[in-house]
């Protein structure tokens, strides 16, 4: 039976970080790698080598999806990793989101990761992880990152509810929280000017910090101390001046 680990969204920097991370694990014989773009998955290969095993896949598309469930599930393995890495996200009023947009975006950010640990707990074993990708966003709501923000407080719910549930079989669930991440995701500018993201922080530095407290069994991983900082003013804070303070710092980038 092969060790394996699988991670979504492997394409993006985060992603790819922790591919990095998680090659250099003697333990691991594959790591499935699955992203929407073929000619950056075949690059993955090309530089990590062998041990990677690519899938081509819309986490968004139900036929898509259930295939990759349907691999997971016919395969031989044990799971050592899974990382629930992919997500859309989109900054806009309510209604700017067309309707294939707002399902889209709730069809990868929560229903895949749902569904990806449901098909994947069976094949793992004490001491296999699982990282699900959260947010800051997620310790309170956020104008004009609504839908994202709801997103992520339902991985992170879930995730330590799962971490909960699974306690007497020795497999974790972490909710990996970062704040601003320098990936490509993020728009660097509006109408010629920069945007300012405070806190920002590397992908290696939040892939590092999050497959070291996933190793310990942690169920929250936040890596920086802006973050936690964050972190504890949602929770002796109003939500509703939180709001206030967060729509007055974006709505000039809208």
């Amino acid at each position: 039976m092969k060790k394996i680990a699988i991670i979504t969204g492997a394409t993006g920097k985060i992603g790819e970080e922790f591919v990095k991370r998680l090659i250099s694990k003697n333990e691991l014989e594959e790591i499935w790698v699955s992203g929407r773009n073929d000619r950056k998955l075949t690059a993955l290969k090309d530089a990590f080598g062998d041990r990677i095993i690519p899938f081509q896949c819309d986490l968004s598309d139900k036929n898509e999806l259930d295939r990759f469930i349907e691999q997971i599930a016919q395969s031989d393995v044990e799971i050592r990793y899974l990382v629930n890495n992919a997500g859309l996200a989109k900054m806009g009023r309510y209604d700017d989101f067309s309707k294939d947009e707002i399902e889209n975006t709730i069809d990868v950010n929560c229903k895949a990761v749902a569904l990806l640990c449901q098909t994947c707990i069976p094949k793992m074993t004490a001491r296999c992880r699982i990282l699900n990708i959260s947010s800051a966003a997620s310790f309170q709501p956020n104008p004009y990152i609504a839908l994202y923000s709801a997103t992520k407080v339902f991985v992170k719910n879930y995730s330590r509810a799962l971490n909960y549930e699974l306690a007497k079989t020795k497999i974790t669930c972490t909710a990996v929280c970062p704040g601003w991440v320098d990936t490509e995701m993020l728009k660097k500018e509006s109408d010629g000017k920069a945007i300012r993201f405070p806190g920002m922080v590397s992908a290696e530095r939040v892939v590092k910090k999050a497959i070291k407290d996933a190793d310990k069994g942690k169920a929250l991983s936040v890596c920086s101390l802006f973050v936690k900082y964050e972190h504890f003013l949602s929770k002796i804070m109003p939500n509703r001046l939180i709001m206030k303070i967060w729509a007055k710092a974006v709505e000039k980038y809208l």
